[in-house]
């Protein structure tokens, strides 16, 4: 793993970090302020109810997004200051496994994985095809590389996406739910690796899923994101056991608690309007 002489214990940084989507009835608020570290060569677990803004963290660490105040450090290097050509630069520090693999469905896998190396590299061919039969080997994919992705499992192409991932050998490797829609051999299987992985290359991961016991398993670091902030952090034994009331829920997954089942909106009545005892409106039909 490449690092700074000085680099310090954490890759990640969110200092202060506040960021918004626009909506129709004004800014609508997905993090506030939020302060987040992420430890070099540890595996750290985003987790959280739907729209908790854990794939927002993904894209400000990655720099699609800006953070609307704050500061998203990267190796002590601020993103959202970065110019173009800095944030390149940047992301071939990283590797990204995007929901469903997200491969192209035109190239093979063999073609899949050396995407990255022919675009970012100056490599001959000779030893891209090294370098990728051994990424797919790492794996368990090295014989299917002439196959294309319609041919193959979707646990198949998650795995190919990772072999894609890893294929520039990033210091970060970013997870955006691994395990969607995998059934129970796969799941283990990507599990198994991101752990793997994680220790043999001595990589830093950052992992967004909603799978509790797979995600537990492997990760040195829960984080649980609620209303724009931390709720809880520490251990995944440390999380299980948090008295916090939407920790709680979440991890043992109640329908009752603090995160509601209906988005915010207006009062039915200003939505339908009044309705007679009868259940229709006054002047309308009859049922």
């Amino acid at each position: 793993m490449n690092t700074t002489p000085h680099a310090t214990e954490h890759l990640l940084q969110l200092q202060q970090v506040s960021f918004a989507y626009p909506g129709a009835s004004g800014q609508r608020l997905i993090l506030d302020t939020l302060n987040l570290n992420v430890p070099r060569g540890k595996v750290t677990a985003l987790m959280g109810a739907s729209g908790g803004g854990k794939t927002t963290v993904l894209r400000l660490i990655g720099g699609q997004q800006r953070a609307s105040s704050g500061q998203v450090l990267f190796d002590g290097q601020d993103v959202g200051a970065m110019d173009s050509a800095a944030l390149y630069a940047m992301r071939r520090r990283m590797g990204m496994l995007f929901q469903f693999g997200a491969l192209f469905t035109d190239l093979s896998v063999y073609d899949n994985v050396a995407f990255a190396l022919r675009e970012h590299t100056e490599l001959d061919e000779v030893l891209i095809r090294d370098i990728v039969l051994m990424k797919l080997d790492a794996v368990g994919l090295r014989g299917a590389r002439d196959l294309m992705p319609a041919q193959i499992s979707g646990g198949m192409a998650r795995r190919v996406a990772l072999a894609r991932a890893i294929a520039l050998d990033p210091e970060l490797i970013m997870y955006d739910e691994p395990f969607a829609g995998l059934d129970p051999i796969s799941l283990g299987t990507a599990a198994q690796l991101i752990r793997q992985l994680n220790d043999t290359l001595g990589i830093t991961s950052v992992v967004v899923s909603h799978d509790l016991e797979e995600t537990f398993r492997i990760a040195d670091r829960v984080v649980i994101l609620a209303n724009g902030a931390i709720a809880a952090e520490g251990t995944p034994d440390e999380v299980r056991h948090s008295n916090d009331p939407l920790v709680h829920q979440f991890v043992h997954a109640l329908s009752q608690g603090p995160v509601k089942f209906h988005y915010p909106a207006p009062d039915a009545e200003a939505d339908f309007g009044p309705r007679s005892v009868t259940g229709r409106r006054p002047g309308g039909p009859r049922r």
